[in-house]
């Protein structure tokens, strides 16, 4: 079992953003690689401190969390992680600014990763919408989208930044009462990449990229909701140099109404209407699911309203909690016109003690009928 978020930064779930970004603060200073070399229990528990905060301090993600647990970023849910953890180089490009004036230039001495120092600049993100249909949300999906984003044009390269010498940064050294004070900021020239174009071709812009159109697979996991939002690892944009991070693909799920079904969480709802004659006899009829066409038995004498409960025939929960339930909902369809015939049929047994209401105990209101449906 992976550990809790609010945990593993000794926080609580009322915690503001002010609160969870003071808390990761303080675990990242004490877990700090610099502060704790060689230290491997250290070091895992610094990155599982980044990876906590890279949920809460997202509003969205936070809030998928705190309905789903660890579940809502498994099987390509979209945590910063790709479900593999974050490297030390992620976490330091990515939260090196909390610090104020970074790892990079302030208590510890630079990034962590191949070049101390230089931060691994990532592209922007990329959002797009998918449409699903309720059966394709039943049983998980896999969809392929085709996406615009910025790649490295063939034929761009790059060198080592001549004003850093590849660093990312440089030193500044200055006289004070207290003697010679030597301080770090980021290259004015390679903005910290370490890296600048040296050869551009002609289809790419002043960074060496340029646009591509690629086709994506998008595995979506079955019971997603509206409005759930999913990350594709690296299929964003890219950015310049060859120590750059790609960005991510944001995917967003819409849900496509269904003609009969109608969704509530996991639960479905399926209003089936009949005639009065049927309600009188009774009589089978197919209904619809997300899974096909499943036949139901209405009893002799049902009454308007009475809700079947199919269960299992719903949506699954996207934390594996099981399937949630089909409600079908009985109504009786009152006929509005009829024939002399039938007028005189009815006028006839108006009064007959067969079609006099006479509810049992047994028979409930339609209020008991909904708290029992959602007890």
């Amino acid at each position: 079992m992976k550990q809790d978020y609010y945990e593993i930064l000794g926080i609580s779930k009322n915690a503001t953003p002010a609160e969870i970004k003071k808390a990761y603060r303080k675990k990242a200073i004490e877990y700090h690689p610099d502060k704790n070399p060689g230290n491997k229990a250290a070091e895992e528990k610094f990155k599982k401190a980044a990876e906590a905060y890279e949920i809460l301090s997202n509003e969205n993600k936070k809030a998928r969390y705190d309905q789903y647990g660890h579940a809502a970023f498994e099987n390509g849910g979209g945590n910063g992680f790709g479900g593999g953890g974050m490297n030390m180089d992620d976490i330091f490009s990515q939260f090196g600014d909390i610090f104020g004036g970074g790892f990079g230039g302030g208590s510890f001495g630079g990034f962590s990763g191949g070049s101390r120092g230089r931060a691994r600049v990532k592209g922007s993100n990329l959002r797009i919408r998918v449409k699903l249909t309720l059966e394709e949300i039943a049983n998980g999906v896999e969809k392929k989208v085709k996406v615009r984003r910025k790649v490295m044009a063939e034929g761009a390269t790059y060198k080592t930044c001549t004003t850093c010498n590849g660093v990312g940064q440089v030193m500044r050294v200055t006289n004070t009462i207290l003697g010679r004070m030597q301080s770090a900021s980021t290259c004015p020239t390679c903005h910290g990449a370490g890296e600048i174009l040296d050869k551009r071709p002609k289809t790419a812009d002043s960074d060496g990229l340029e646009f591509k159109e690629e086709t994506v697979s998008i595995k979506i996991p079955a019971g997603v909701t509206e409005g759930v939002q999913l990350k594709v690892n690296g299929k964003g944009n890219a950015a310049p140099g060859n120590n750059a991070i790609d960005g991510d693909l944001i995917v967003v799920i819409e849900e496509i109404p269904h003609e009969t079904l109608k969704r509530e969480g996991t639960n479905l709802h399926f209003d089936l209407y009949i005639n009065f004659s049927e309600a009188v006899l009774g009589i089978s009829k197919n209904i619809d699911t997300v899974t096909g066409k499943v036949k139901i038995k209405i009893e002799p004498g049902t009454q308007s309203g009475k809700i079947l409960r199919l269960r299992g025939k719903g949506l699954p929960s996207i934390d594996n909690y099981g399937n949630g339930d089909l409600l079908v909902h009985t109504n009786v369809w009152t006929p509005q016109t009829l024939s002399t015939e039938q007028e005189a049929f009815f006028e006839a047994n108006k009064k007959d003690e067969n079609f006099k209401p006479s509810p049992s105990k047994l028979d409930k209101s339609f209020f008991e009928k909904v708290k029992d449906m959602f007890s």
